[in-house]
């Protein structure tokens, strides 16, 4: 059985010890001359927990180590005389010691620690002692949850009476989200490739920084301004006014970057930094928002090695989900986030083999079994009563450069559901940076050269040949993107490679974020429009391969193209033949921007828009009248223009 560790009466004391944060005392832990120690060996980090003795009582301590620098940790794990358990000191016995361990890593350099330290590994389940970590903290650790919003930092108490049911968001190089309804008792739910390692990998590239902390504290000088395209650049601040729209509501992360003839090396590093921060942040509070809605749960914990107690970080996730979520749902955040695995790993010490339970396959049901089922219609039966609803995706082109998601009910009657700042205008705005090209079809044939493989972190580089079948997750899938790079010289990647990354995180994101819009909508088909998809064959693929993913195949995928000319026969065409290429449609759809919050409140806005136009509309008449409006519309705009530049001389 070995010992156990005493968790009654666990509290925090004092401040902040080094990286690893303050340590938790254990007052009824019994002090021993022999440590515990265990580690959580993830795609990027090594985070080690150990007890150690504080007078007359016991405590937990943290410590963490680049996993690229593994030698550091054997250096400190013999320093600090952790190389002996359950009373064994290694040189003084023949008998095998086993440290708990879980992560990836745990299986990929057992044989290291073997070599250097003389010790095995006990491996553990990653997501379970992820969980266990987690739930020890939630019920025994006074003032270990807390939120961060407006710059303010309150403790929460939870009664371990109902903590239960919770969504856990774990940010490492890539992010899983879990659903917790008891101790040991959970599923995961979904997670994505962009995470903790694509910003890393992304600040890299584009700023030259070396770790991640030195890229957080560039994000801390910069203004995201600078590259984000916002509402008020597109509109001026008179339309944002007509309209009803947040002059300062976030319309494209990077947009700026298409429209403005500079380099890399014009963008201050902080300013790049800041960008990418709230691009990702804001992605994956969005994303975390979804989850929660379809599984309806409304208390959302955020862990991860990557969050770091970083105020930005932590304001940015905080703020968009109550922006998301209409203020229904809290982002909280935990102390010791990054060590939750090590924590749950450390947990397990006195547990007997058959109680150290792992993943409940055969009980939890993956939210993506959950789907529609297909639909089944035939190929000739082309009525409006089996295409409606559906649910319509722009990949903005020219200023509409964000990602918007539309819910059709019927002729001329929709209701947008949200939108993302993550669309065309950000791959291209990346890739620009990236690769140096001029146009989306330059960046595309560079990505049909390319091999992401080359800069992405997969499952198997983190585990090993046999991946993670626990969970489902073979060696061959993206685990982060962007997760791979190591060099901070961008001269040191091909160009083809990273565009192949930029196109493959950001189609697949996009999918993701359709399919739980659809399933949360209960929707079986899947619009896209754009001309960031249409007509350029490997995006269409990459969509539909990643709608196929999450869906487990579903949900019907279908891309409209001649985006411009609606009313025309034949607008609609299938990339996998779903059998409506020669469907006629009438509707005309006013596009809503709206992506990811910044500052102040979003007025409300009419979530139904009716618009009748002639059933008998010939192609040319239709064309004259887009060109007509077309014409109006640039005459009020310079109209507009006048006025407001008028307005600011009067104010001057």
């Amino acid at each position: 059985m070995g010992r156990r560790i005493d968790l009654s009466g666990a509290e925090i004391r004092g401040g902040d010890h080094g990286d690893g944060g303050p340590p938790i005392f254990l007052p009824r832990q019994t002090a021993a001359a022999s440590p515990l120690i265990a580690l959580d060996i993830g795609g990027t980090l090594i985070k080690l927990v150990y007890t150690a003795t504080c007078g007359a009582e016991a405590e937990l301590r943290f410590a963490k180590f680049e996993r690229r620098k593994l030698d550091d940790c054997f250096r400190f794990i013999r320093a600090e005389g952790l190389l002996g358990c359950n009373g064994t000191t290694l040189g003084s016995s023949k008998e095998n010691i086993a440290l708990k361990a879980t992560g990836g890593g745990s299986y990929k350099f057992g044989d290291d620690f073997r070599e250097k330290l003389g010790v095995s590994l006990d491996k553990l389940d990653e997501m379970d002692s992820v969980v266990s970590g987690a739930n020890f903290l939630l019920q025994n650790v006074p003032g270990a949850a807390f939120t961060y919003m407006n710059g303010k930092r309150n403790s929460i108490d939870i009664s371990p009476d109902n903590l239960f049911p919770y969504l856990l968001v774990n940010i490492g190089s890539g992010v899983s989200i879990l659903k917790v309804t008891g101790n040991r008792k959970f599923e995961r739910v979904t997670g994505t490739h962009i995470g903790g390692g694509t910003m890393f990998g992304l600040g890299k590239l584009l700023t030259g920084c070396n770790s991640y902390d030195e890229f957080l504290q560039l994000s801390q000088k910069g203004d995201n301004f600078v590259l984000d395209l916002i509402v008020k650049d597109i509109c001026g601040e008179l339309v944002c006014q007509k309209q009803g729209l947040s002059t300062s509501t976030l319309a494209s992360s990077f947009g700026k970057v298409i429209t403005s003839m500079k380099k890399l090396t014009d963008y201050r590093p902080e300013d790049i930094a800041s960008t990418l921060l709230s691009a990702f942040t804001y992605n994956i509070a969005q994303i975390s928002f979804l989850v929660a809605s379809l599984l309806g749960l409304r208390r959302v914990f955020f862990g991860g090695s990557y969050i770091r107690g970083h105020k930005s970080t932590m304001e940015n996730i905080s703020y968009a989900l109550d922006f998301w979520s209409q203020s229904q749902m809290q982002a909280a955040f935990l102390q010791h986030e990054g060590y939750l695995g090590a924590i749950g790993a450390l947990m397990s010490y006195g547990d007997p083999i058959d109680e150290n339970l792992t993943l409940e396959e055969s009980n939890e049901k993956n939210t993506n079994e959950t789907a529609a089922p297909t639909d089944a219609t035939g190929a000739d039966e082309h009525n409006d009563s089996n295409i409606f609803p559906y649910l319509l995706v722009n990949i903005g082109s020219g200023h509409l450069l964000s990602a918007n998601v539309l819910h059709v009910i019927g002729k001329g009657k929709f209701e947008r559901i949200i939108g993302s700042h993550l669309g065309g205008g950000t791959i291209l705005g990346l890739a620009r940076l990236l690769t140096g090209c001029s146009s989306y079809e330059e960046f595309l044939e560079l990505s049909q050269r390319g091999n992401n493989l080359a800069v992405d972190l997969t499952v198997g580089d983190i585990y090993g040949e046999n991946g993670y079948p626990k969970i489902g997750l073979p060696a061959s899938t993206t685990a982060a993107s962007f997760g791979k790079v190591n060099s901070s010289k961008l001269s040191d990647y091909k160009a083809e490679d990273l565009a192949a990354a930029l196109l493959n995180s950001f189609t697949y994101n996009i999918g993701q974020i359709a399919y739980f819009v659809a399933n949360l909508s209960g929707l079986k088909r899947i619009f896209f429009r754009g001309a960031y998809v249409c007509g350029h064959e490997k995006t269409m693929d990459k969509i539909s391969r990643s709608l196929k993913y999450w869906s487990k195949g579903e949900v019907q995928t279908t891309f409209l193209c001649h985006e411009g000319f609606l009313g025309t026969l034949g607008a609609f065409w299938s990339y996998e033949n779903m059998g409506i290429d020669g469907l006629e449609s009438h509707e005309v759809i006013r596009e809503v921007l709206l992506g990811a919050p910044y500052t102040g409140n979003f007025p409300s806005l009419p979530l139904t828009q009716e618009q009748d136009i002639e059933e008998n509309t010939t192609v040319e008449a239709e064309v004259e009248r887009l060109r007509h409006e077309n014409a109006v519309l640039k005459s009020e705009l310079e109209w507009l223009r006048r006025e407001n530049a008028e307005l600011k001389a009067k104010l001057a």
